[in-house]
């Protein structure tokens, strides 16, 4: 897995691997080796190479590197790895769980959805200084949508049309998916009717609550009328919550690996189709996600799926989407003005909560 994922995108000016030592005072790289020396059954130490911590969201820190040791056989092996830890001071905190994204992976193992192999969960910071979880590191790129090279990037992979396909069957994939055979119902099952649209804004509205910052009157208007007019949900399936470019690894023009599974639930499968047609996932340009075609989606995605897509549903969780960004950048921004978290691109997000709500605002009518 390489490339960037976050809104500003690009890795870390310093990747020194002393940044977040682990528990013992040594560095994150021997303390990795060491925790793999054991789990790998190595004879001998553990060689850990091109380490780089990058920046790929705003939830987790994640260090990609190789793993390289010698089997009982005495045979030369290495692996690609990918470590994310929970500093405990991210954006979603308590909402993006390294331990559920840990069960998710593993039951999406054997399925058709292209996600990364999850191999270890720790959940003692004693272990690796924080809750981490260890997976695959997937060949691809991630270029960010919201960066000039990004666009570039993504532009000339739908004028090639590999991507825009492959971009579109991720999400078939995860929609056609028997998550009840995958053993995904752990996340929760909504009963029929609006209780899955409903459970969605009293998830961000406490979110919301829990930010320490003031709620701005047209969020109130937005949560009320999100509140009057939730939609029926009659057919469910696994629900990523946040499928666009920028979340998926691509190689040779391919979805090689749908990434960031920390929002997934079991609910409408509008509510990915609706963050897929939203004008906040792409910039300048009339593609889907900044690469699919708007037709060549809807015939694809309903031609796969047997799913209607359902324009006046998507609208409705556009607005629930508004109401989510606005949650997301009220508790970015609070982190930083609590002094819990530095992160520079945290303070800049006060400002992106008036954007969202003025969306808002147009879709309602002011």
């Amino acid at each position: 897995m390489t490339g960037t994922g976050g809104p500003d995108g690009g890795p870390d000016a310093d990747a020194d691997n002393t940044i977040g030592a682990g528990p013992d005072g040594r560095s994150l790289k021997d303390t990795l080796a060491a925790y793999l020396a054991d789990r790998l059954e190595a004879e001998g130490p553990v060689r850990i190479e091109n380490m780089d911590r990058i920046a790929v969201g705003w939830s987790h820190e994640t260090w990609l590197f190789d793993a390289h040791w010698i089997d009982g056989q005495g045979a030369e092996q290495h692996r690609g790895l990918c470590l994310r830890r929970d500093p405990g001071n991210a954006l979603l905190r308590d909402y993006s769980d390294l331990g559920q994204q840990f069960r998710v992976l593993r039951c999406l193992e054997t399925t058709d959805v292209p996600a990364p192999i999850a191999y270890w969960y720790e959940p003692s910071p004693e272990v690796l200084g924080a809750p981490a979880l260890l997976m695959e590191k997937v060949a691809g790129e991630c270029p960010s949508p919201w960066r000039k090279t990004g666009r570039e990037y993504y532009t000339a992979a739908a004028e090639r049309g590999v991507l825009p396909t492959s971009f579109t069957d991720g999400l078939v994939a995860i929609h056609r998916l028997d998550w009840r055979e995958a053993g995904l119902d752990f996340l929760g099952v909504p009963e029929p009717g609006p209780r899955f649209a409903l459970g969605e804004v009293a998830k961000w509205r406490r979110f919301i609550d829990r930010s320490g910052q003031p709620v701005h009157p047209i969020l109130v208007d937005l949560t009320g009328w999100l509140e009057a007019n939730a939609p029926s949900t009659e057919r469910l399936t696994l629900v990523h919550g946040a499928y666009r470019t920028g979340n998926v690894l691509i190689d040779d023009d391919r979805v090689s690996a749908v990434l960031d599974w920390e929002l997934q639930v079991i609910g409408d499968p509008m509510y990915d189709v609706a963050y897929m047609l939203t004008e906040l996932n792409r910039e300048g340009t009339e593609l889907l996600s900044n690469v699919v075609p708007r037709n060549l989606f809807f015939d694809r995605y309903q031609s796969a799926t047997g799913i209607e897509i359902d324009e006046d549903r998507c609208r409705y969780y556009q607005l629930l989407y508004a109401m989510r960004s606005a949650a997301f950048w009220m508790s970015a921004a609070g982190l930083y003005a609590d002094g819990a978290n530095t992160d520079l691109r945290l303070a800049r997000t006060q400002w992106s909560v008036t954007v969202a709500l003025e969306r808002a605002a147009t879709e309602l009518g002011y």
